[in-house]
């Protein structure tokens, strides 16, 4: 990442440990000037069902999933989500299609929603999983999507 692209407060604390060392002539290190930070201050939360509250079930995943869409503007209804992860997985996580026209160009659909990696990674929703195995991940990305193409996961009584 370029020191452009950086938290502020990065670029920071490596400026004050640069001077420090420069001034002294001797390699110290210096902490910040704001205070000291910690690797888990940088790591960003990841929502799931338990980080949310919420139970580690097709319920849960589907309520956190609904938390994540409202705090990003996502519409969707729990009826809708519901609906559409029963045709699409029967509510297996890990649910793999590896016969249809995805899977034979090598982008099989995977997931409660059954999305494929192209389409998790332009809807992926920030604060989630990168996995598109997650439940919370792949529910909020596919919603994300069926918002961009049909208006809501609501909209959807079919494959998409």
């Amino acid at each position: 990442m370029s020191a452009a692209a950086q938290p502020r407060r990065n670029r920071r604390t490596r400026l004050v440990r640069t001077l420090t060392a420069a001034a002294t002539g001797a390699a110290v290190l210096a902490l910040p000037i704001i205070g000291a930070t910690s690797a888990s201050a940088a790591t960003p939360t990841v929502a799931t069902a338990t980080s949310l509250g919420y139970a580690d079930n097709l319920d849960g995943w589907i309520r956190a999933s609904l938390e994540v869409m409202a705090d990003h503007g996502i519409p969707g209804s729990y009826n809708g989500i519901y609906r559409n992860v029963i045709r699409e997985s029967s509510g297996n996580p890990y649910a793999i299609n590896l016969w249809d026209s995805n899977a034979a160009a090598g982008i099989p659909s995977k997931g409660l929603l059954q999305v494929i990696d192209p389409t998790f990674n332009a809807y992926h929703v920030s604060g989630t999983s990168w996995n598109s195995y997650d439940p919370v991940a792949n529910i909020t990305a596919a919603c994300n999507y069926a918002a961009d193409r049909y208006g809501s996961i609501d909209n959807v009584f079919g494959a998409y």
